[in-house]
C-alpha cells in the first residue's frame, strides 16, 4: 500500500503510549491511522472522514467502546468494530460481538494477531473499501468521486451489467449524480468509443422533443427549413441516455415503445424509418410503480426500460463522501475564479458532513461554489459555509464570558421593569440591597439611569 491509496483506521484508546506503539506498527503495515484517545474525539473523527474499520479500547473515559459501538452501529451499520480488551472486561467484549462487534482481541495480543484480524474483517465486512480512486483499469469510473461503501456497491453492480446490452433505469433523487453514472457505464461497455447522448425528457416541450428524439424532414412542420438527425441517430452505435424518462409525455411512450421493439426511427413526416442500434439508458426521480398505477406511464413501457435497475444513494447516505467531494468541487472551482484555496476549516466541514443536503450532490456543488467565491482566505471558514447553507451562525462562549453577559443583561432587564429602583429589583432578584449593589458596580450599572426623571444620583451604600 501506499499513502495516497491505503486504508485508513481510526485507532481509539486513552493509553498514549499503546496508542502510539499501535498507531507505529499499523502505518509500518502500509495502513493510515487517525488514533483519538476517547470515544467522543472518534465520533467527531468519523463525522469529517468515514475509515475502512475502528479499533478500540473497552475501557475509555466517558464513553466506553462499547457505547462507542453502539453509536457507530446506529449511524453506519456497515463499518466493522475490533474491540481490545482487558481480561474484566471480556464479558463485556463477548456480548458486544453478539450485537455486531467484529471480533475482540484481549490484551496483551500478539501483533501479528491484530494484522491477521484486521485483514479478515476488511476482506469480510468491506472488501470495496479500497477502492477509493479509480485504478488504472478503473478509468470508466474516475469521474465519480467516492469513498463510500455504498457507492463502491453500486459501481461494482454497474460495471457487471455495462457490459451486457441490457437497458437499464437508474432510480435515485434529484441532483444526486445518475447521469454521472450513467457515463461511467456508457465508458465500461463495449459501446464506449460511440457517442454517448442525453436528453432530459423533462425539459424539453412535449411538441418539440418528438422531433428532438426522432428528427424531422424538411417541411415536416412550420420552422422545418431542414432535415434534422434526432438523438437516436446521433447515438447511433453507442448509449442514450433518457433522464427524467418519468416527465415523457404518454403519446410519445408508445413511439419509444415501438423503437425499443423494431430497432427503427421514423423521423416527423417521413415516410421511411431508418435503423438504428442504440442502448438506452434511462433514469427518473419519480415512482414510476404510482406513475403506472394512476395511468400517467405505460406499463409495457416500463418493463423495456428496466430490465436491470439500479438505485443512487443520497449524498446522506454517503456521508463520508462529503468531505472528498467538497475538496474536489473547491480545487475545482479555484482555478474557475483564479484564486488560492486550499481546503475547508475543521468547524467548516463538520457542517458540511453534518447538512440535511436535500438537493444532494448537487447542492454541495452549489454550496462549495458559493463559498469559493466570497471567499478571501485561503482556508473557508465555517461562516462563510453557513451562510451558504442558509443556517444560522451559532456563537459558542467561554463558560465565564456567557455568565457575565446574562448577568449584565438580566440587571439591566430588572431595573428597566422597576424604573431604576434598587430595593425593588433587589427584591425580585431575591438578593439583599448591598449584594445587589456589588453586582451593579461589577458589571458598571447605574441605577439612576433607568429613572424616568433620569435622576443618577444614588443614596451612598455600605459595601
Amino acid at each position: 500500500m501506499n499513502g495516497a491509496t491505503a486504508t485508513r483506521l481510526l485507532l481509539v484508546d486513552d493509553d498514549a503510549d499503546l496508542l502510539k506503539l499501535l498507531s507505529m506498527r499499523l502505518v509500518a503495515a502500509g495502513y493510515q491511522v487517525s488514533a483519538v484517545e476517547s470515544a467522543e474525539a472518534a465520533l467527531a473523527q468519523l463525522a469529517v472522514q468515514r475509515p475502512a474499520l475502528v479499533i478500540s479500547d473497552v475501557q475509555l473515559p466517558g464513553l466506553d467502546g462499547l457505547a462507542l459501538f453502539d453509536a457507530i452501529r446506529e449511524r453506519d451499520p456497515a463499518l466493522p468494530v475490533i474491540l481490545l480488551t482487558a481480561h474484566g472486561t471480556i464479558p463485556d467484549a463477548v456480548e458486544a460481538t453478539a450485537r455486531g462487534v467484529y471480533t475482540y482481541l484481549t490484551k496483551p495480543f500478539d501483533g501479528r494477531a491484530l494484522l491477521d484480524t484486521i485483514a479478515e474483517a476488511l476482506a469480510l465486512t468491506a472488501p470495496q473499501a479500497a477502492r477509493t480512486a479509480a485504478a488504472p483499469d478503473e478509468d470508466w469510473r474516475a469521474a465519480i468521486v467516492s469513498r463510500s461503501n455504498a457507492m463502491a456497491e453500486l459501481l461494482a453492480e454497474a460495471k457487471l451489467v455495462a457490459a451486457s446490452g441490457a437497458s437499464l433505469l437508474i432510480r435515485g433523487e434529484s441532483g444526486s449524480g445518475k447521469e454521472l453514472l450513467a457515463q461511467a457505464i456508457h465508458k465500461a461497455s463495449p459501446r464506449a468509443g460511440k457517442p454517448f447522448v442525453a436528453v432530459n425528457c423533462g425539459a424539453i416541450p412535449e411538441s418539440l422533443l418528438e422531433s428532438e428524439l426522432f428528427g424531422h424532414v424538411k417541411g415536416a412542420f412550420t420552422g422545418a427549413v431542414a432535415n434534422h438527425r434526432g438523438l437516436f441517430q446521433a447515438a447511433d452505435g453507442g448509449t442514450l441516455f433518457l433522464d427524467e424518462i418519468g416527465d415523457m409525455p404518454l403519446p410519445l411512450q408508445v413511439k419509444l415503445l415501438r423503437v425499443l421493439q423494431e430497432r427503427l426511427v421514423r423521423p416527423v413526416g417521413a415516410s421511411a424509418a431508418v435503423p438504428v442500434d442504440v442502448r438506452i439508458l434511462s433514469a427518473t426521480h419519480r415512482d414510476l410503480d404510482a406513475a403506472m398505477a394512476e395511468g400517467q406511464f405505460r406499463e409495457d413501457l416500463y418493463y423495456r426500460l428496466n430490465v436491470v435497475a439500479l438505485q443512487m444513494p443520497t449524498l446522506a447516505q454517503r456521508r463520508e463522501d462529503i468531505p472528498l467531494l467538497a475538496q474536489h468541487f473547491l480545487l475545482r472551482l479555484a482555478e474557475k475564479y483564479d484564486k488560492r484555496l486550499n481546503g475547508f476549516a475543521p468547524e467548516a466541514l463538520k457542517a458540511l458532513s453534518t447538512a440535511a443536503w436535500p438537493g444532494n450532490v448537487r447542492q454541495l456543488h452549489n454550496v462549495v461554489e458559493q463559498v469559493s467565491a466570497l471567499a478571501t482566505t485561503p482556508l473557508i471558514p465555517l461562516a462563510l459555509v453557513q451562510r451558504a447553507l442558509r443556517s444560522p451562525r451559532v456563537e459558542l462562549l467561554p463558560y465565564a464570558e456567557a455568565r457575565r453577559r446574562f448577568e449584565h443583561d438580566y440587571l439591566v432587564s430588572l431595573l428597566k421593569l422597576t424604573d431604576g429602583q434598587v430595593a425593588d429589583a433587589a427584591r425580585l432578584a431575591d438578593r439583599n440591597r448591598t449584594e445587589f449593589y456589588r453586582l451593579l458596580q461589577k458589571h458598571g450599572l447605574t441605577p439612576g439611569l433607568f429613572r424616568a426623571d433620569g435622576d443618577a444620583a444614588e443614596p451612598p451604600v455600605a459595601v
